[in-house]
């Protein structure tokens, strides 16, 4: 591995970390960094689906000890998301390197006002919805946003909280636990995908992803009344490095 491949990478993979556990929005950071460090297109996906699903695994196993995930509801978001990643990696393999680098860059500045502008709605107890529609919209959420998850990703658990909250009427705090299982699923899905097509960087995600466990354990013991206010910057400054990198690019 290039040294300042990882000298790039493994700092703002860290903060990615750091950011997802305050308030979300990590990935928006750590697909950056990727892109910063000048990965082809779809070896910056795929590297970074290596790294978040690690750190994901760690989450989810969190969740799962303190009985937030509920199996009735998580094998459907599971089952869901993995078919619809495979598809949307696939898709994204599909899409000539150039065109999907333009796609990546161009839409990341949309995703980050949507992430940073999130609004799960919390559920009353008294709300009702039938077990068969609950688990219908559920699967059919996970299948939609699996899909975007496996052909690009930031966003996708932010995404997944406000769906099953609004549309699913769960609880914020059971949908979390869904929501984890289901962006695990996605991101092993894709992760397969992307391994089989050969454009994953192991040693360089490995890596990346120890500093992004790292950066979620000491968010983790952050106490943050407002995490956004910290994390909105932040994802301004990653993505205006990117875009200065684009321009360099351009000119050279």
């Amino acid at each position: 591995m290039d040294p300042i491949t990882l000298i790039i990478v493994c700092p703002l993979v860290f903060l990615a970390g750091l950011v997802d556990s305050i308030a979300g929005g990590g990935g928006l950071i750590s697909l950056t960094s990727y892109l910063i460090a000048g990965l082809p297109a779809h070896a910056a996906l795929g590297t970074n689906k290596l790294s978040s699903a690690i750190g994901t695994i760690v989450a989810t196993a969190r969740m799962a000890k303190g009985g937030y995930i509920k199996l009735r509801l998580a094998v459907p978001a599971a089952l869901g998301a993995l078919a619809g990643s495979a598809i949307g990696a696939k898709l994204a393999m599909l899409t000539p390197d150039n065109v999907f680098e333009m796609l990546l860059i161009v839409a990341l500045p949309f995703v980050a006002f949507a992430v940073l502008r999130k609004r799960a709605i919390d559920i009353p107890d008294d709300v009702s919805i039938s077990p068969r529609k609950q688990y219908a919209i559920v699967a059919a959420v996970s299948v939609l946003i699996g899909a975007y998850d496996g052909f690009y990703g930031p966003g996708t658990g932010t995404f997944m909280l406000i769906a099953f909250t609004a549309a699913a009427k769960l609880p914020v705090k059971e949908a979390s636990g869904e929501v984890k299982v289901a962006n695990l699923a996605s991101n092993i899905a894709a992760l397969i995908t992307f391994l089989m097509h050969g454009v994953v960087w192991i040693g360089l995600g490995l890596t990346a992803a120890v500093f992004s466990i790292a950066g979620n354990y000491l968010g983790a013991g952050m106490v943050m009344k407002d995490g956004t206010k910290i994390v909105r910057p932040i994802v301004i400054v990653v993505l205006g490095l990117l875009f200065a990198k684009v321009l360099f690019d351009l000119m050279a």
